[in-house]
């Protein structure tokens, strides 16, 4: 007997149905409560807006704050909304997401929804908003628990359970001094299974890991990653606590850095998005290209001083792209590795001299490894196809077998340095970006391609035009 194939649920197709049905109110309500808000979030972005504004009062500010929080780009749907709806909307999410929302929006329309806003919830948006991007305070989120050290376990159970309506991020809890300054730390679990007498000072952690609100998040990112921690507690000068950073914002502040660096890669100045206008998106690429068109020039330059050689033996051009691609791939390579290589900061002078020469060691050993393939079948290729005496044609393949391994030692070496040399003068290394490595080890592999074609093919062995 056959068996029968469970099919996965199309969750959109059920959802998109159940909200355009014209369920009462109460009955509509509970049955999305079985569905996840990111779903539901997916159902709302296919349906129109009339049909979203009707199903707005249905759901009430607070289901909504937490469907919102999944939406690609909320500000569009707020802009469905009056100014009164959005505020009661941004005072159930959470600061750090209501801040996210309100980055994206005029600054009239901002004022005027944190004006509206509860007390609370705006005396935290400002607090968030009054940090510069790149600082720790400003990814920080106000949602955790905050107890006093000297209550019992019973004390600070009852604590939690009363916090816990509003702030849901209770894997760990804080712990404060007589000052309201922070104390330490402890785990949900360890207060769960202490024992009525136990002293809650013995459960706390005075030495959990911290971070400053003004902070550079790049300088202390690593750091947080290192602990993997539910989340970290945000710390102002005075030693008060402003918040936390959770494992989802680390988990969003690198997929931000992870663009922006595969943006750099690429020579851009920032990443784009679908919304940029055609002017915006050339106003990121232009600085860049500009810059590798007068190298570009400078490389074809050189090549043109090697027309002498071009003319004598033609053929050598025929195998110009294979050096300049291979100089060009191991050099990305090279960067690539040595960029993530300089994110521990801790590094010494002497591990990062060690770390160059192992790069141009991989540099050579791969050279040389594919070297003698390209002069082996390189040889047999101008041999059979060319009709080339086998003398002459091993004597080319030798040359573009040397002049890739040297190529490549070489750009392992400018795919390391450059890099490096960004990083020593306090520029992000990323900036070094895949095309500007490209160029440079064009203009090497030129050189080195040409320069060993005349010493070699016409001084040393004096090879007859071909």
């Amino acid at each position: 007997m056959e068996k029968e194939v469970l099919k996965e649920p199309n969750m959109e197709e059920e959802l998109l149905e159940l909200l355009r049905s014209n369920l009462p109110k109460e009955e509509l309500l509970d049955r999305l409560k079985d569905y996840h808000e990111k779903d539901i979030a997916d159902a709302l972005e296919q349906l129109t807006s009339e049909e979203r504004r009707s199903i707005y009062p249905v759901l009430g500010a607070e289901f909504i704050s937490e469907i919102f929080a999944y939406l690609e780009d909320p500000d569009k749907y707020f802009a469905e909304l009056n100014l009164e709806s959005a505020a009661k909307i941004l005072s159930a999410m959470d600061s750090d997401d209501a801040v996210d929302v309100l980055e994206e929006l005029d600054d009239d329309v901002q004022k005027q929804i944190v004006d509206l806003m509860d007390e609370e919830t705006s005396r935290d948006v400002q607090l968030i908003l009054s940090y510069e991007d790149d600082e720790i305070g400003s990814i920080m989120t106000t949602n955790f628990i905050q107890i006093h050290y000297t209550l019992t376990v019973r004390q600070a159970m009852r604590e939690l359970v009363r916090q816990a309506g509003e702030n849901d991020n209770i894997s760990i809890l804080y712990a404060v001094d007589d000052g309201n300054r922070y104390y330490g730390a402890m785990d949900l679990k360890d207060l769960i299974i202490a024992r009525d007498g136990t002293k809650l000072e013995d459960l706390i952690s005075t030495s959990f890991p911290t971070v400053r609100d003004h902070e550079k998040i790049s300088d202390c990112l690593e750091r947080i990653k290192d602990y993997a921690e539910d989340s970290i507690p945000v710390i102002s000068e005075e030693g008060f606590i402003l918040g936390v950073i959770t494992a989802q914002d680390i988990v969003e502040v690198v997929d931000d850095e992870m663009g922006d660096d595969y943006a750099k890669l690429a020579g851009l100045t920032a990443e784009e998005d679908l919304k940029e206008t055609t002017f915006q998106s050339m106003k990121k690429r232009l600085p860049w290209l500009i810059a590798l068109l007068a190298l570009g020039i400078i490389v074809s330059t050189v090549v043109g001083v090697f027309e002498s050689v071009v003319a004598v033996l033609p053929i050598v051009i025929c195998f110009q792209s294979l050096i300049l691609d291979m100089a060009g791939n191991v050099g990305t390579q090279s960067l690539a590795v040595t960029i993530r290589v300089l994110m521990d900061e801790e590094l010494t002078t002497l591990q990062k001299v060690g770390f160059v020469f192992k790069e141009v060691r991989v540099g050579l050993c791969n050279g040389l490894f594919l070297g003698s393939i390209t002069f082996l079948f390189v040889g047999l290729y101008i041999w059979l196809f060319k009709k080339v005496s086998p003398d002459s044609a091993f004597l080319i393949s030798g040359c573009v077998g040397l002049a890739l391994m040297v190529a490549m030692m070489v750009s392992s070496l400018v795919g390391t340095l450059i890099p490096m040399f960004f990083h020593k003068i306090k520029v992000d290394p990323a900036v070094a970006s895949g095309p500007l490595i490209t160029t440079v080890n064009d203009l090497v592999a030129v050189v080195t391609y040409y320069g060993l074609a005349w010493i070699l093919l016409l001084n040393v062995f004096k090879l007859v035009p071909m």
